[in-house]
Parts: C-alpha cells; structure tokens; sequence
C-alpha cells in the first residue's frame, strides 16, 4: 500500500483541544434522532458536510457549508504535511482498551490489483450517495478503517506519537479518540516504506473506498484517499458479532423450529442468553420467552447446502453456519432478503437484541459469536467476502478530526 503524509484539515473554532462538539459518527451510523443530536451540539458539527439533511439541495447545501467555514478559518489546513497518529480508548466487558493507527492518504486502485481486499459486498444506491457528496464537496472527510499485518510490531513502533494529542473527543459512546501530528520527513519516510509492501484489508468503508476507486478514474488527482491504518495483532482490534432479529416470517413457531433444527443442531435449555458464551458452532436464540442453544452436531456440516465454491474457513464462520444452516433453509431467507431487507435487522448490543425479542418486538434473535481476526484473514487473504454483516468493529471511527480536500 502506497501512503503519503497530508496537509490535514483541522478544526480551529477555539483554542480548546476538546472538539467532541464537532466531530461524528460515519454516514451510515448516523440515524435521524443521531443527526438532529449532531446538529444541535454545534454550527461547525462535521455532520453537516458528511451527511446533510434531505433538502431540495442537499449536496449544494453540504458544499456551501464548507467552503463558509474554510472562508471563516473555522477549519484550517496545517503548515506542514504529516502523518496523525490516531488512538481509541474505549470500554469493552469492564476492560480498558486502547487501539492505535495512523491517519495518511492510502493510493486506492482497482480490487484486482491486490494491495486492498474487501470483506463484504457493497450496494449501488449508497455508493450513488457518497459520489454525488463527493462531486459537490471535493471533501475528503470519512476515515476508511483499513487493517494491515505487523507481527513484529515495526509499524506500531514507527508511529507511535511523543507528547500530548493536538485533538480529542468523546463520541457518543463516550469512547476517547485522541490525534497527533508527525511531521519529521525521517520518521514519515520510514512509515511509507514500512507500508509499501503491506496489503491491507478493508475494516469499514467499503462503499466510500470504491466511490474513491470510481471518483480517480474521472479526476486524476484524486487518486489518494483518506485511510485509518491499525495493524491486525495489536490489542483493541474488537470485533462484535451482528445479532441478527427476524421479522415478518409467516408463519414461526419456536417448537415448530426447534423441531426443524433438531435435525442438524442438539438443542438445549438456554436460561441465561445474555451471558452464555458462544463459539463458533453454538447460536442463541431467543422468541419471546422462550430461548435454546444451538449446536451444530458433528458431522453435519456435510449435509449443509453451502454455496458453491465456498471454503472450508468460509463455512466454519458462525454467521455463515446461522445462515446456510437455519435462516436459509428452515426459514426461507435468502441473499435476495437479506439485500431487500425485509426480514432481518442486526445490533451489535446483545442485551437490545434479548430484549426486543422478549418484548416481541421481533419474531426471535439469533445470537452468535464474533468473527475473530485470524477468521477474517483466512477467509479474506483466500479471496472470498464475508457474509453481509459479519462483522462490527468497535468502536467506530470518528469524522471531522482531520479531512482533506481531492485536487490538493
């Protein structure tokens, strides 16, 4: 992966190194009742160019905004080109845990060329989206989180930052994302080299990474984008499974489908869903006041009717064994549902999806165990994609700590 240092846009509304007032979630965390938050905690929330209100105009709108606020110096572009090492401390199970990268443009290029892999599928209609953004703005504001190997901790070692953060901020998670600057040529030379032969895989950001693929075919000097680098073996590469809630299936009875599953899974009582731990081959499902666990018996992987040429690391996922082995099959989702979205939601938050299903909000949840790094690889590096929504990396990153305007 060929990086280079930037110019970095920063807010410089007032002197205080706390800009959480400004900052936001990516676009596609962000629901209604969270952008109305974003837009009252300030005029200069970053929000307002990512992800604008629905109006006649909205990308116009989005436009306008930045370059008012470039025109008033609200945010300023930094004397010095650089790289930003970036670090998230953040709360998982009661363990304090902070996650370490480095903010700097990532040259983007075609998936078959090898230096970026992506996990998941992507749609046309958010893709559509960030280009129409991306053509009124020429803003460069989302943080792709991109993941590349460091066993030996080289890269870790080469951008870890000396003396306190120019920037940070509380998301609201109220997890701590803190910003530095390195601008010695020596060091940020050593840091390019150091990536010049890493691949690296796409964590979050796949519509906005091919939006960018697509947007430098037709702008040649846009062929660098905005990237969030973190290395697989670190500590903080948390993953959380996406549980997944199912709706508008007529008809569902628990027995009935505990019955149908019997036949490839051992089902067992399951009285404490919240707190169960779940490997690979065991799903939680919980419907009303009912729940059981699910394992998948040995042996029966073999009379599970996987898609063709999947591997046997794609197979072992427990999301791809919820879907080939029960979602499918007893219940009649299939890849077309789950693209129309008619019939399954996800949260990441276990404790939400047991209550929703007890408050029979939804027909059941199905809970599974995460994907883990070392899944992600083997399935990734062997040239497959993920099941949709396999992963949710935690916590997300955060816009408006540093952007970049395309063409500069």
């Amino acid at each position: 992966m060929e990086i280079r240092p930037l110019r970095g846009y920063r807010y410089a509304g007032d002197s205080a190194r706390d800009i959480s007032a400004v900052v936001a979630p990516p676009y596609d965390q962000i629901s209604a009742d969270t952008q109305d938050r974003l837009y009252a905690m300030s005029p200069h929330n970053i929000v307002r160019v990512t992800y604008p209100k629905d109006a006649d105009d909205k990308y116009g709108d989005a436009r306008r905004v930045l370059d008012a606020w470039l025109a008033e110096r609200v945010w300023r572009r930094d004397e010095r080109s650089a790289i930003y090492p970036y670090h998230q401390t953040y709360t998982v199970a009661a363990q304090s845990i902070t996650r370490m990268g480095f903010v700097a443009l990532g040259a983007v290029s075609e998936y078959a060329r090898g230096a970026v892999l992506p996990h998941e599928r992507t749609h046309a209609g958010p893709k559509r989206d960030r280009m129409d953004l991306l053509e009124a703005t020429t803003a460069d504001i989302g943080l792709l989180f991109m993941l590349a190997s460091d066993p030996g901790g080289e890269l870790r070692r080469a951008t870890t930052p000396a003396g306190e953060p120019i920037a940070e901020a509380r998301d609201l998670k109220g997890e701590l994302h803190r910003l530095w600057r390195i601008t010695d040529e020596v060091t940020v030379g050593r840091v390019r080299e150091l990536m010049a032969t890493r691949q690296v895989i796409i964590a979050d950001g796949h519509h906005r990474y091919e939006t960018a693929v697509a947007y430098a075919e037709r702008h040649a000097d846009a062929a660098h984008k905005l990237m969030a680098f973190f290395v697989l073996e670190a500590p903080g590469l948390t993953i959380l499974p996406n549980h997944r809630l199912v709706h508008g299936i007529q008809p569902f009875d628990f027995d009935d489908f505990v019955q149908m599953a019997a036949r490839w899974f051992d089902v067992a009582p399951l009285a404490d869903p919240l707190h169960v731990r779940l490997e690979n081959r065991t799903i939680g499902v919980v419907s009303g006041p009912d729940s059981a666990l699910f394992t998948l018996k040995p042996g029966a992987d073999a009379h599970i009717g996987w898609p063709e040429k999947t591997s046997p690391a794609w197979r072992g996922l427990a999301v791809s064994i919820l879907h080939e082995g029960l979602l499918r099959p007893l219940l009649g989702i299939t890849d077309a549902k789950l693209d129309a979205k008619t019939h399954v939601d996800y949260t990441a938050d276990r404790a939400e999806a047991i209550q929703l299903a007890r408050d029979g909000k939804y027909q059941a949840a199905f809970l599974i165990a995460p994907t883990t790094a070392e899944e992600l690889q083997a399935v990734v590096r062997g040239g497959e994609l993920l099941p949709q929504k396999s992963t949710h990396f935690y916590p997300k990153l955060l816009d408006g700590l540093v952007f970049h305007r395309l063409g500069e």
